[in-house]
């Protein structure tokens, strides 16, 4: 039957941010934005990718040999070229170091609610469930809503991440089967988001404005979690915080109850090595993290300009700094050291 596969990036377990409890992440491969900050560019191809881990290749060649493209050389490490390569993963099998690694399987659908459900245990007693993330997860709806219709027949928390870049019919045919959406507001003006994410905003806004409005009708979701990711030198601005904020209060009059939580959530650049082994260049590699006086400012603005600031969350890690007295203390240890007999 039609729809009934999909490409699944990586299914990941004991997730404690992707919505309440103890949570299992159903990535999907495929999204239509190319943020700058993205922090799974494995995830924006729809297709399946194949990466080499230097760390684990034993240098035997199989997978030169072995690849019936020709995609592959060896140059003081595997260089994949892209044009040609059609991630079939034969590579991947034949490489008896791992060092070969494929990004994204496709599923049956069946199977993968099967498989997800072998964590029912852990949902029930943590009050967690099954979140579809990506790349984003309305790219593939029509598989993603055979699998949300079979987990909520076995009375699981079901949670929809989504940049909100999709149709409304799309929003309309997957909403009834959630109970919670994570919904990502990036930036507030039209051409930094363009600038920073490959798109206008105007869908995002209009989406969750729709969605509220749904929510008011029916049953499900029954909440909707805003996200805004705090970019250094982009989405981390006190100008986009207000506007943010202004928006949120906005939609609270459409329906006052519907959005339980807004995260900040720092920027971190914990994915630098997936670039490389994807064969990319990171505009943020060097960007440095924020700082925890940095995050607990834009948290304090968002508070002061949300009509409901309880809803207001600070997530992420942060910068650590030395002040100058602890800079001071460390010279003059190492003085006491050098002079020790």
């Amino acid at each position: 039957m039609e729809h009934t596969t999909g490409i699944v990036l990586e299914i990941q377990r004991m997730s404690t941010e992707d919505g309440p409890g103890i949570r299992t992440t159903v990535f999907m491969k495929g999204c239509p934005l190319r943020c700058v900050w993205c922090h799974n560019p494995e995830s924006i191809n729809p297709k399946p990718q194949v990466q080499w881990i230097g760390v684990r290749c034993i240098g035997c060649k199989t997978c030169v040999q072995a690849c019936p493209n020709g995609a592959l050389t060896f140059d003081n490490g595997i260089h994949i070229n892209r044009d040609i390569c059609k991630g079939c993963g034969t590579c991947v099998e034949v490489c008896p170091s791992t060092a070969m690694e494929l990004l994204g399987k496709r599923w049956d659908a069946d199977a993968l609610v099967k498989e997800l459900l072998k964590d029912a245990a852990y949902f029930s007693t943590s009050g967690g469930g099954v979140t579809i993330s990506g790349g984003e997860s309305t790219f593939q709806a029509h598989f993603v809503k055979r699998v949300l219709l079979a987990l909520k027949s076995n009375g699981i928390h079901t949670a929809l991440d989504t940049c909100g870049i999709c149709n409304q019919s799309t929003l309309a045919m997957l909403l009834p089967h959630v109970d919670l959406v994570l919904y990502d507001i990036k930036e507030a003006d039209v051409q930094k988001h363009i600038e920073f994410t490959g798109k206008s905003n105007v869908q995002v806004l209009n989406n969750l404005t729709f969605i509220l409005s749904f929510m008011r009708d029916h049953i499900f979701p029954r909440e909707v979690w805003i996200r805004t990711p705090l970019i250094p030198g982009k989405t981390a601005r006190e100008y986009n915080i207000r506007a943010i904020a202004q928006r949120i209060n906005e939609l609270l009059t459409i329906h006052p109850r519907a959005i339980t939580r807004w995260d900040l959530c720092a920027f971190n650049n914990l994915c630098k090595d997936k670039y490389v082994r994807l064969g990319l260049k990171w505009e943020l590699a060097n960007t440095p993290l924020l700082t925890k006086e940095e995050l607990d400012h834009y948290g304090a603005i968002a508070k002061q300009h949300c009509s409901n600031p309880a809803i207001v969350k600070t997530s992420g890690s942060t910068r650590i700094e030395e002040s100058n007295e602890n800079i001071a203390k460390t010279k003059k240890i190492s003085v006491c050291f050098c002079n020790l007999p």
